[in-house]
Order: structure tokens, then sequence, then C-alpha cells
């Protein structure tokens, strides 16, 4: 295929073609889908009714039992029979182990129980979660303009004292280099947990019988997880939803939008921390 040329590609991000022909697409390839299971005479396809299922009892544990707030009850509880357990309440770390318990029952939530039921019950290769590498590098520069629009706007929003207030989520970033580094591979893997949650099963799950609607049906609920943060972010969640679900549908990649996610993260964190004057001094 031809190298395109930069007019050809920033063509592609008007908003018939990039929306309403991807959508169109994912349309044609669901229908050709149920056709094809109606020929073969396998009926209904309930492994997407399996999937929402499944989907509604992650987020339901990761409200109430994935939070920093509920790993403070729980310790609490246990700290009034178990000295060690009051030990580790006192902690100066219990900050870092309350986002390691928020990170690791994201990663089990939105990829390891995932993963577990595409392979058992779905049937299918977790790579086939739109994890694959191929064809990234036709499609990397969008997340890049994406990222450099973003970055400008957490540049402006960084003088805002609520925004400095909020990142780096984990408080104590910035007490040493690797507190900082450890808040941030946490923060990264939790943000490849969403990515493939929202982007891959969710989207894989949902697009042969859905088409191009399978990308609302997302957002919605990956918008709502946003809900009791600035609502600027909330806002922005929905955008960004519609966005990285329609070049999922494109592309059948969630690798750039995991990127643009980090990247736009540490950029929030280390603009919050240089803003304060709060940057680590020492390892």
């Amino acid at each position: 295929m031809a190298t395109q040329t930069w007019r050809e590609r920033f063509a592609e991000l008007h908003p018939r073609r990039f929306f309403g022909d991807t959508w169109a697409a994912a349309d044609a390839r669901a229908r050709a889908a149920q056709e094809a299971r109606i020929v073969a005479g396998l009926g209904t396809d309930f492994r997407p009714f399996a999937a929402l299922a499944l989907a509604t009892c992650v987020l339901t544990f990761l409200r109430y039992g994935g939070t920093t707030g509920a790993f403070a009850e729980w310790v609490d509880e246990a700290a009034l029979t178990d000295p060690e357990w009051a030990q580790i309440r006192s902690s100066e770390l219990f900050a870092l182990y309350s986002k390691m318990w928020w990170s690791g029952t994201r990663v089990l939530g939105y990829f390891v129980i995932p993963a577990i039921f595409v392979r058992t019950v779905m049937k299918q290769r977790v790579a086939d979660q739109h994890l694959r590498l191929k064809g990234f590098s036709e499609h990397v520069w969008i997340y890049g303009v994406a990222f450099v629009f973003v970055a400008v706007l957490v540049f402006a929003v960084s003088f805002d004292e609520s925004f400095q207030n909020k990142y780096p989520m984990y408080e104590h970033a910035g007490r040493s280099w690797r507190h900082l580094l450890e808040w941030e591979l946490m923060y990264a893997a939790q943000f490849f947990a969403l990515e493939f949650f929202f982007r891959g099963f969710w989207m894989k799950s949902l697009e042969p019988v859905m088409g191009g609607h399978a990308v609302t049906a997302m957002t919605v609920p990956y918008a709502m997880i946003h809900f009791g943060k600035p609502w600027p972010e909330a806002v922005a969640a929905i955008i960004a939803g519609l966005v990285l679900g329609t070049l999922v549908l494109k592309y059948r990649s969630i690798w750039a939008g995991f990127l643009v996610h980090v990247s736009v993260a540490l950029s929030m964190d280390f603009a919050s921390l240089i803003q304060k004057g709060g940057l680590p001094d020492a390892w």
C-alpha cells in the first residue's frame, strides 16, 4: 500500500470519515456476522450477554471494594484484633499500600478476570482482544496529535490550585524518586487494564452484535467511572470514550490509546509537582 501524505492522513480525521464511515463499516460487519450465524443455524449469540454480566459484576466490585477507602475500612477492622495490622495502619507507607490495593484490584478486575473469561467462556485468544501490535506504526500519529492537544490543556490547568491538590493522586509521590516511580508504575498498570477492559474486551464482545453502537455502549460506563472527579475531566472522558472506541474499531489496537493515557497521566503528575515545587530531590 502506498504511503499516505500528511494531507491524506489528516483527511481521515474529518468527523464524517472518522466516525461515520468507521461506524458504518462496523455495522456492516455485525450484519454479516449475524447473517452467518443464521445460515449456520447457531441462533442467538449469548456471549455478549455473558460479557456484559461479567462487566457489571467487575464494575460493582471495583466501586465498593476496589477503593482506597474500602481498603482503609478493611484494615481498620482487622487492626482491632491484630496488632500487626494496627502497625500497618499507622505506618507512613500506608498511603502507598492503599494505592497498591487500588491499582491491584483494577488489574484484577479489568484484566485478569476478563482474560480468564475470554479463554474459558468466549473460547477466544486474549491477544485477539485488540492487543496485537500489527499496523500500530501506521496510526500512532493520530494519538501523537491527540497527546499534543491534551498536553497544551494540561499545561494551562496546571496553574490551578485545585489541579495541584488533586494530582498526583498518591499524596507522597514527591517524597522521593523511588516513591514517584513506584506510583507511576502502578498508575500505568491500571491504565493498561482499563484500556483492555473497555476498548479491548468490551468492544470485542459487543461489536459482532451491536456494530458501531458498541462505542456508545462502552462510553456510558466509561464516563460513569469518572464521576466524582472534576467536571472537566468527567466531560473529557465522554469525548475520550467515543474517540478511543472509534479508533479501536478502525485500527484494532488499544496500545496507542494506552500510551496516550499514560503520557497524559505522567504529564499531569509532573506538571502539578513542578508548579508546586514538589519534585523529589533524593532517590
